[in-house]
């Protein structure tokens, strides 16, 4: 079960075709707008009525921009979720009755757990992101480098608490619907710790370890990489590819922006300023671009698409920041609000970005540059490359599979 953006939905479908493999029957529960991301997966799909493109260019969802600090966006974001959980509790406790075990992404962690808890289902959590307060760095929602060990803590743990209070009316209703006592604010999280919940992470040790002070269960698994059909890229790509240099791929994923018509000009100035081609990807933000050197693209597989590429520029979201460090090729991050900067400043400290151009901030200087840096300093693709051996060679699925099947 999960809720959010592609980013938020696409590793599980990986996660759930390995499982499928393995004999088990899944189910991905999400935004009906994903179902074509699990056609010929072998994993099966139970639509959820919210579509969040549609949330997040409406007036609510353009407001985030509006907001200069990640608490602020943060705050923000949990109003407009308030507004839209309970539209989804109903789907979501159909599909909990007709399953044995639930894997709960964090952001309907206290919907899940109060499901598991009432149907008397086994559940672990699938993460995304490392949200369990540590000492050794900022919560990643809200930050993206550490404030120091008591308020990396605190921060964290408030960031949890708001999370569970934006679920106190959903949970109420569902707690009172499966026959459940009530329960304060809170008391999720609470319980979790105190059972010891298995929470697996979707992401490799070799980009976030795992914290030292965290508990006994919270476990870094390695990546989920998407579920991929087999096919070749488009034609035009392939042409583009072909008449020149590597070019340098340009794409915000399901990030929007407050004016897509003035960034896209600022990103090609800025690429022909560093003497690159680009492919430009419209994303959810609507980019584009225009010339013999510019490509603009819709949805491409990036599994297909950046190892073609001399770097990716993005918005440095959990799943493309794993796929460009899966391609093993430099990085610009352009990070735009929540977890992204976080993701940002790992690209960084693994040597495969030069720095970050935080869209707030950016100039078709600042980017020329960082392109510049990116393309044309040799140790930023070495240590792309080296480090996407390694993460290849992990294998994310085994351990949440060996988890599943102990419990059944």
């Amino acid at each position: 079960m999960t809720a959010g953006s592609r980013g938020d939905v696409a590793p599980y479908t990986g996660l759930g075709h390995g499982l499928a493999r393995a004999g088990h029957e899944v189910t991905l529960v999400t935004h009906e707008r994903f179902t074509p991301l699990v056609s010929g997966s072998g994993v099966r799909f139970h639509a959820l009525p919210v579509d969040p493109r549609e949330e997040l260019h409406s007036e609510r969802g353009r407001a985030l921009h509006r907001s200069s600090s990640g608490a602020g966006k943060l705050i923000r974001l949990a109003r407009m979720a308030r507004a839209l959980v309970e539209r989804m509790t109903d789907d979501l406790v159909t599909a909990a009755r007709r399953a044995d075990v639930l894997l709960v992404s964090a952001p309907l962690a206290p919907l899940g757990h109060a499901l598991a808890e009432g149907l008397a289902l086994p559940s672990m959590g699938v993460y995304l992101q490392p949200t369990t307060p540590t000492r050794e760095f900022a919560p990643p929602m809200i930050g993206s480098r550490s404030w120091g060990p008591v308020a990396n803590r605190v921060s964290a743990r408030g960031a949890n608490l708001l999370n569970e209070r934006l679920f106190d009316r959903a949970v109420r209703g569902l707690r009172l619907e499966l026959g459940l006592p009530p329960a304060g604010t809170g008391t999720g999280i609470r319980a979790r710790d105190r059972q010891s919940w298995p929470v697996y992470h979707g992401f490799s040790p070799l980009v976030v370890p795992r914290p030292g002070d965290w508990r006994t269960g919270l476990h870094v698994t390695g990546y989920w990489w998407p579920y991929d059909r087999e096919g070749g890229l488009p034609g035009e790509v392939r042409d583009f590819l072909e008449a020149g240099a590597p070019p340098v791929f340009v794409g915000l994923g399901s990030a929007t922006v407050p004016d897509a018509g003035r960034l896209s000009e600022q990103v090609v100035r800025a690429l022909r300023a560093a003497g690159l081609r680009g492919v430009i990807q419209r994303g959810w933000g609507g980019l584009s671009a225009a010339g013999d050197d510019m490509l603009t693209i819709g949805e491409v597989p990036h599994s297909l698409l950046f190892p073609h590429m001399a770097a990716v520029v993005h918005h440095a979201g959990a799943g493309t920041t794993a796929a460009g460090l899966r391609a093993g090729v430099p990085a610009v991050p352009v990070p735009v609000q929540f977890d992204e900067n976080f993701w940002a400043a790992r690209l960084t400290a693994l040597g495969v970005a030069p720095r970050a151009v935080p869209l707030r901030g950016l100039t078709t200087r600042a980017l020329a540059e960082a392109l510049r840096r990116a393309t044309g300093d040799s140790c930023h693709a070495r240590h792309a490359h080296r480090l996407a051996e390694r993460l290849r060679a992990e294998d994310g699925v085994a351990p949440v599979l060996h988890a599943v099947e102990r419990v059944v």
